[in-house]
């Protein structure tokens, strides 16, 4: 076995990507509860409602949609502001334990925002001690509270009011925002006032905790590749620390690849089972160089210039095209849209409809409801 921290073993583009499906669950569906899955997958980009679903639908075995909707009632999975100071699905305890470490990529959000100018000359301190004293009395949405703070500031941008308490304060976004199909405006609570007695024992968690759960869920991986997922710096003195710890390879670049030293890492000829990957998948964001499931080619048709991250195909472990839903409601017909970037065999075809026909009849929106798939 090798020496933890003193392995050079270079590891193929292949051999990270399967490492990666695998830790990942795009190589099996697995058998979990949905927290126990956010938390194995270090939480779940949630932007958008939906797509979190999607994700453990194409990762768990029986996966249905109240079992989310359900952990999110109970408050065992919050959503809020974490990683990258976007909205993600987490574990409660995890919530609680690694929102305090991020604190520095919501500030440096704020500064780099067109809220900075807004805020100019403001006492933040006054203006977050206010937000708190206002959600203290009752949950509230983001333009409520620009608008209750607007009256104390008059003058400023209620907006940017509401985003200096967003991005100072640990809120919770409450249920029913973030389930299945809801649009509504998410009503914002205090994270240890949401989870209120679990609050209460909960430890702060270290950069060095972080780098190993970021590991165990997406490695081997650079340096670099931790701080595009997480927004944090400073990872190079973390890495030294835990190097005793770690397994390190090269990669064909000749970058210095971490890891686990039991974490899996499958035979890179180890099959890939087609996979529809959804909208904002952590899959897609959570390394600086996507290679090792995005070619450079294929970026532009994944990442568009409004800001939207497609759902992706997987075929041998590559995203080999996008795909989206289509709903005719007087015909009362869904349809899976899949546009593949170049021509696919006729098995990949078939595998990747029933897929697709997989994801229509979890996604479907009532009885009666008809589901195609089509080519673009």
């Amino acid at each position: 076995m090798a020496i933890p921290g003193a392995a050079r073993e270079v590891l193929s583009l292949r051999a990270l990507n399967r490492a990666t499906l695998a830790r990942q669950m795009l190589l099996a569906r697995r058998s979990l509860a949905a927290t126990q899955a956010v938390e194995r997958l270090a939480g779940l980009q949630a932007q958008a409602p939906n797509p979190p679903y999607i994700g453990l639908w194409s990762r768990l075995e029986g996966f249905r949609r109240e079992q989310l909707t359900d952990a999110l009632h109970k408050r065992r999975i919050v959503r809020m502001s974490t990683l990258r100071g976007t909205l993600h699905l987490m574990s409660a305890r995890d919530a609680l334990a690694w929102r305090p470490l991020l604190e520095p990529v919501h500030q440096r959000g704020l500064q780099g925002s067109n809220h900075r100018k807004a805020l100019d000359g403001i006492d933040r301190a006054a203006v977050v001690e206010a937000g708190r004293t206002l959600l203290a009395e009752r949950p509230r949405t983001g333009a409520e509270l620009g608008q209750a703070l607007g009256l104390r500031w008059p003058g400023r941008e209620s907006a940017s009011l509401a985003a200096l308490i967003r991005n100072s304060l640990p809120l919770a976004h409450l249920p029913p925002a973030g389930t299945w199909n809801s649009h509504q405006s998410a009503l914002l609570q205090p994270l240890g006032e949401w989870l209120g007695d679990a609050a209460a024992d909960a430890a702060p968690a270290t950069q060095d905790d972080l780098l190993l759960r970021y590991l165990a869920a997406f490695g081997p991986a650079t340096l670099a590749d931790a701080g595009a997922w997480s927004g944090l710096t400073g990872w190079k003195a973390v890495a030294e620390r835990l190097r005793p710890r770690l397994r390190v390879f090269v990669g064909e670049d000749g970058q210095e690849l971490f890891d686990l030293p039991r974490a899996p890492l499958p035979d890179p000829d180890t099959p890939a089972p087609p996979r529809l990957v959804a909208e904002w998948d952590n899959l897609l964001l959570s390394h600086a160089d996507r290679a090792r499931v995005l070619s450079e080619a294929n970026r532009a048709r994944v990442f568009t210039a409004n800001g939207i991250v497609r759902g992706t195909v997987l075929l041998d472990g590559f995203v080999a095209g996008v795909w989206k839903i289509e709903r005719e409601k007087k015909k009362n017909i869904a349809t899976v849209l899949l546009e593949p970037f170049a021509r696919w065999s006729k098995a990949d075809r078939a595998a990747v409809e029933s897929e697709a026909l997989g994801l229509l009849a979890f996604a479907s929106e009532g009885e009666g409801e008809r589901h195609a798939v089509r080519m673009a």
